[in-house]
């Protein structure tokens, strides 16, 4: 879902309004509630828009009003970049880096296949890489795909049912970790994703038992929805903890980020609305010693890693940023300057946030609904995707 905004004097900027599975809530949202009230405004007051589509909402916040509020966003920063003649970075602040530390997504089927796929992104060029590998009795576990670059979970129109069993998942995944140690050794920075799947005693179990393998992070341990269950967790392990990739604001991470109860923060430019808020977002983070590690999946466009590219590259308080490769077809509709190169991403140098739309080609592929799946446990009971 791309919103492409126009200026009277003819300049044009990009924003990504994507919200997986839930597109055409955030299309109507934005032509019914938030178009109407652009035309005639000032596009470099960007902090009085963003402050209008907030503050002036009554019913605030979730993620399809902030979706829609940050592809305006990120539309108008563009906007701004380009009369300016400047890259997004440079509006921010500078460079506080060169190249963006990235990881990448090595998953198989079972233990030996993942440390294969780890082996390949490291000859790729990898310093960091998140593994996943199948759990014996569980037909279709969380990150394992027979895509091994453009992963994309969500397949099919209604959202597919799939089987959980988290004791299988427990015994297994500390193995991996051991295996991935002895197979690629210690300088290898190593991710691991729990899905939100784990209570937070199970998650607490599981990050306890990654120690010895010393994880970058452990993502999404416990659903963020109860921030107590991460006080848990901290008492019984000093595995690093990364969450926040279904956040919308820095209401939902305020006590992980004051109670130091995580170390990376994952809210993304758009689905926390835009630059404007992910930079408070961020800097409060800073205050309390936490590191950005944002989302960057393939159901989000090039357009917000473009953007978040130009955001990793001032922000001080860095950790690290996630990349799924897009299908070719989809680098096709969406040129940029960004680029790959010894383990980190480099924003390029074009006015803006440097990713343009080939609005004819974007017609080849017309929309076609995708939903997420569900997963339920082994009796049947609904459970956390």
């Amino acid at each position: 879902m791309t919103l492409k905004i126009e200026t009277r004097s003819g300049v044009c900027g990009i924003g990504d309004a994507t919200l997986n599975g839930r597109e055409l809530a955030v299309a109507a949202y934005l032509e019914q509630h938030v178009v109407p009230n652009l035309i005639g405004r000032d596009a470099g007051r960007i902090e009085d828009t963003w402050q209008f589509l907030y503050r002036g909402a009554y019913w605030r916040r979730g993620p399809v009003t902030m979706t829609a509020i940050a592809a305006v966003d990120v539309a108008l920063w563009d906007i701004l970049g380009k009369m300016a003649g400047l890259p997004l970075y440079r509006l921010l602040g500078g460079r506080s880096r060169e190249g963006v530390l990235v990881y990448g997504h090595a998953n198989g089927r079972d233990i030996e296949e993942a440390s294969a796929e780890v082996g390949r992104y490291l000859s790729m060029g990898y310093r960091a890489v998140r593994a996943q590998c199948g759990v014996p009795g569980v037909k279709k576990p969380y990150g394992v795909s027979r895509l091994k670059d453009a992963y994309e979970p969500a397949e099919s129109e209604l959202p597919l049912e799939t089987e959980w069993s988290t004791p299988a998942y427990l015994d297994i995944a500390p193995k991996l970790f051991e295996r991935l140690r002895a197979d690629h050794g210690r300088a290898l920075e190593l991710l691991h994703d729990a899905h939100h799947r784990l209570t937070p005693v199970e998650a607490a179990r599981l990050a306890r038992d990654l120690e010895p393998y010393r994880l970058f992070w452990l993502e999404d341990a416990t659903p963020a929805d109860n921030p107590d269950g991460f006080e848990l967790i901290r008492r019984h392990s000093v595995t690093p903890l990364a969450v926040g990739e279904v956040f919308n604001s820095i209401w939902d991470c305020k006590r992980l980020i004051e109670g130091r109860l995580i170390d990376f923060i994952r809210s993304t430019i758009v689905h926390a609305g835009g630059i404007t808020h992910v930079r408070r977002i961020a800097d409060f983070a800073a205050m309390h010693q936490v590191r950005t590690g944002f989302h960057g999946a393939t159901d989000l466009s090039p357009v917000t890693m473009g953007a978040a590219l130009h955001f990793d590259t001032w922000v001080p308080n860095f950790g690290i940023q996630e990349y799924m490769r897009h299908s070719q077809q989809t680098d096709e509709v969406f040129p940029h300057d960004y680029l790959f190169r010894d383990g980190r991403l480099y924003c390029g140098e074009s006015p803006g946030h440097g990713v343009t739309l080939d609005e004819k080609l974007a017609e080849r592929f017309p929309y076609s609904p995708k939903q997420l799946p569900v997963a339920r446990l082994e009796d049947g009971s609904m459970w956390d995707w």
